[in-house]
């Protein structure tokens, strides 16, 4: 049986869900396909940028509701027990996905936005129009949205190239019950990796690491790969000696690519981390996810209502929208991940940022947007 579409959304995360929304606000007919049911942990840093809250207010959202918590600076940490604190320059949020991720799936289903449960296994394309087999179904779309996280096997399947290069990185998440400051998220470097912590609703800490894979195989299990790598940075010592987990095991994904990727591929207008993924040590991935979904649904609002002439000029505008607002800052991720990798480099700079501190809120102005507008 097949199912048509104006509009099919893939994946049914913060940009997926944020996506279905804009697009359900404009009157346009969405579906979207998320393999799993609400609600859901995710690894995540779980911080997100104020500069989404504009937007947010636009599509008829009230974040404040789900009781977030209040974050306006940022502590690094290096290797070897340095440190930096500052104001982060718009300030920040902090909220679990498993909150945040269900509280947008309750208010599709409120505006009776279509979510269909199910796991993509092929997308075709051909006579302008899109095929996507599911495991139960099959959609025929005139435009598809790819929402579907960081590695899936649609990325297979679509034979897209950052899929040939294996990955170092393993990232790890867990909530903890731990004394933290409401109002700091800190960044902790450690060797081969990173580390964040903040608060999350109901005096939750969220901890979320990316570690170096080779590393991580050294050792028996994660307590003793953090014991004897995250440990050397005192800082991450402290915190998770006087913590106590609340997740009945931390979760984990392997394979984190921070390759290219292609914001248009075969046709597919790529959001969030499917089109691109920025370095944790920037942490402001959400905020990222939110307003790609934002330039694509008002595009995509454009061209069916005219205003953009085709597909291909369609795809040409999301292209350059997407490299002005994003490219800059992936960029920008990755040099500064370069830079913490090498020991002697990372002391340099921090001592660089402690004798002149007013680079550091230039720095993250560099990795976060301005406060996102809306016009239509």
């Amino acid at each position: 049986m097949q199912a048509e579409n104006e509009i099919l959304i893939i994946g049914g995360g913060l940009a997926g869900l944020t996506a279905a929304l804009h697009l359900n606000k404009m009157g346009l007919k969405v579906t979207l396909i998320e393999k799993d049911t609400y609600p859901h942990h995710k690894v995540c840093g779980e911080y997100i940028s104020n500069e989404v809250n504009p937007y947010f207010k636009w599509l008829g959202l009230d974040v404040g509701s789900l009781g977030p918590t209040s974050i306006s600076d940022l502590l690094f940490t290096s290797n070897i027990g340095q440190s930096i604190q500052t104001k982060l320059p718009l300030g920040g949020f902090g909220l679990s996905r498993y909150t945040f991720d269900h509280y947008l799936y309750t208010e599709l289903i409120r505006r009776n936005v279509n979510v269909v449960h199910d796991r993509v296994v092929q997308i075709n394309f051909s006579n302008n129009q899109f095929k996507v087999i599911t495991t139960n179904h099959t959609f025929i779309a005139a435009y598809v949205i790819g929402a579907y996280g960081k590695r899936s096997a649609i990325d297979v399947k679509l034979n897209r190239s950052f899929m040939d290069k294996q990955s170092p990185y393993l990232a790890v998440k867990a909530h903890y019950q731990a004394d933290f400051p409401d109002h700091l998220v800190s960044l902790h470097n450690f060797k081969g990796g990173y580390c964040g912590v903040s608060k999350v609703e109901d005096d939750r800490v969220n901890i979320c690491y990316l570690a170096d894979y080779e590393r991580f195989k050294k050792y028996k299990n994660l307590i003793a790969f953090q014991e004897n790598v995250l440990y050397k940075n005192k800082y991450l010592k402290d915190i998770f000696e006087n913590a106590n987990c609340l997740f009945d095991a931390p979760l984990t994904i392997s394979q984190v690519s921070f390759e290219r990727k292609e914001p248009v591929y075969n046709h597919i207008l790529m959001i969030g981390d499917t089109a691109g993924l920025i370095h944790p040590l920037c942490g402001n991935g959400m905020a990222m996810a939110i307003h790609a979904a934002k330039i694509v649904s008002a595009l995509l609002h454009q061209r069916i209502e005219g205003k953009i002439s085709s597909r291909e000029a369609l795809e040409e505008n999301y292209t350059t929208h997407w490299n002005s607002e994003f490219k800059s800052r992936l960029k920008m991720g990755r040099m500064l991940a370069s830079l913490l990798k090498n020991s002697k480099l990372e002391s340099l700079a921090i001592n660089i940022l402690i004798k002149m501190p007013f680079l550091l809120p230039a720095i993250i102005k560099k990795t976060h947007g301005k406060p996102i507008k809306v016009s239509s």
